[in-house]
């Protein structure tokens, strides 16, 4: 496995179509001169192409709403059903991750777009009552390659942008691919109320794929100089922070992916919700979540993202419990008002979370007595390895969410034991960020330390 870097390598003679051969985003001469509209442009056509991405990953989190008593499926059946597409999504991630150096960030991006054909036209054709479980359950798993988007379209991204922009472009880049979830859900409510069949849905989809596909060809770059660094994504696997990360991803992404999957399936099977009165709510949450990602980042950057994460991990728990509390007593308001919150504190915690990533690895480059350039070059290289591992392993959290559901329902023909679980999950969460990024030394251990004339442990509060 290889994680990408730009490091200076002239591109071989024989390449054809937009490869730039120089690009130093560093140099604030070429960024004003020509960089920074090169970066805006790419950007741009790199979020489309994402959006969709996401938009088909989460479609059969509508397609199961349009599928009533006719097709023959319990709603243990459905959540098994999203849970593949989750499954899938989370898996692809890592070669996406490395595939933009290996083929270009415009030539991946036409790939990746118009492979989001197959499980569009697969799904269009079999999409009636009589088709069996596995076929839609194959189906549903073919759209989990939408997932993989976003992995390389961050890694693309990430190449075009200097570090003091990357937080910015980073987080519009992934708000407006996660936006792609309530965008999906907003069309299918529009396909329902006007009567239309879940076949109108995926017609609709299918020439902006094109279009998207189009569009990268023709408005979008390749970096001549990106490459693969084997070395720091094994020292990145190795790492240990590479795993506590991935598991308060799991916690804040992988309940947003989660959730956006399930929450029209739980109102429809535990309430009772029509199609339409489903999907008149189910595309707030994840709107609500998409939109205040970068705030998360925005409060990280400010009071350090440990500190927002373990209180973001607070509020997840609290609102947990009220959810649970509105699951006993059969509270539509309540339960539909708490799972809302539920899902802007995930949309807040992925932007904390993601935003924790290069303070810990630059922290570490200190530790080892870097400094400078020296010191920020290694947490860009570290860090840049971990987060595609890191975005893979947090949407797996997707699947956990969805499994949970469906054997809740088996077991006890609610959701309310899989809340219960989620707010022990989320305990735990707090618990690991206090301990890992906030716990400070005992004072007579650091007055110990600092008598010894060691180097002190870190102390990642500013994380």
């Amino acid at each position: 496995m290889t994680a990408p870097s730009t490091a200076p390598a002239a591109s071989p003679p024989s390449r054809k179509g937009r490869w730039i051969e120089e690009w130093d985003p560093e140099d604030e001469a070429f960024w004003e001169e020509k960089g920074e509209k090169t970066a805006r442009r790419n950007l741009l056509f790199s979020v489309l192409s994402e959006h969709i991405g996401f938009s088909i990953w989460t479609l059969w989190s509508v397609m199961v709403l349009f599928m009533g008593p006719e097709y023959g499926l319990t709603p243990a059946d459905k959540f098994f059903i999203v849970s593949m597409a989750t499954l899938v999504g989370a898996i692809v991630r890592v070669p996406y991750t490395f595939a933009v150096a290996l083929f270009g960030g415009r030539n991946w991006t036409i790939v990746s777009a118009s492979l989001l054909l197959i499980p569009t036209i697969a799904a269009f054709v079999v999409m009636e009552p009589g088709t069996s479980f596995t076929t839609f359950l194959v189906c549903a798993m073919l759209a989990g390659i939408g997932g993989g988007n976003f992995a390389s379209s961050m890694t693309n991204i990430n190449a075009f942008f200097p570090l003091r922009k990357k937080g910015w472009a980073l987080g519009l880049n992934a708000g407006g691919g996660n936006i792609g979830v309530p965008v999906v859900q907003l069309v299918g409510l529009a396909v329902i109320g006007a009567s239309g069949g879940p076949r109108v849905l995926l017609g609709i989809y299918i020439p902006f794929i094109v279009l998207a596909a189009a569009l990268a060809a023709v408005k979008m770059d390749n970096i001549a100089s990106l490459k693969n660094d084997t070395g720091a994504a094994r020292e990145a696997v190795k790492d240990g922070h590479t795993w506590i990360m991935s598991f308060l991803y799991v916690g804040t992404f992988g309940s947003f992916i989660g959730y956006s999957f399930a929450f029209g399936l739980v109102l429809q099977t535990q309430f009772g919700r029509t199609p339409l009165q489903s999907a008149y709510v189910t595309f707030i949450g994840p709107l609500l979540g998409s939109l205040i990602r970068p705030v998360g980042g925005w409060l990280a950057d400010r009071y350090g993202g440990a500190k927002i994460t373990l209180w973001n991990f607070v509020g997840m728990a609290a609102a947990t419990g009220v959810i649970v509390i509105a699951s006993m007593q059969k509270s539509l308001p309540l339960f539909t008002t708490a799972f809302i919150a539920l899902f802007v504190l995930s949309g807040l915690g992925n932007g904390s979370t993601y935003k924790m990533i290069p303070g810990i690895f630059h922290a570490k480059a200190v530790a080892k007595g870097l400094e400078g350039e020296e010191a920020a070059a290694y947490g860009r290289r570290l860090s840049g390895a971990s987060m595609g591992l890191i975005g893979a392993v947090g949407a797996l959290g997707g699947l956990g969410i969805n499994l949970a559901f469906r054997q809740s329902f088996l077991s006890v023909g609610s959701g309310t034991g899989a809340f219960v679980s989620f707010l022990a999950f989320y305990a735990a969460c707090f618990a690991v960020t206090w301990a890992v990024y906030l716990r400070r030394p005992a004072g007579a251990e650091a007055r110990a330390t600092a008598a010894s004339g060691a180097k002190p442990q870190l102390s990642y509060v500013e994380v």
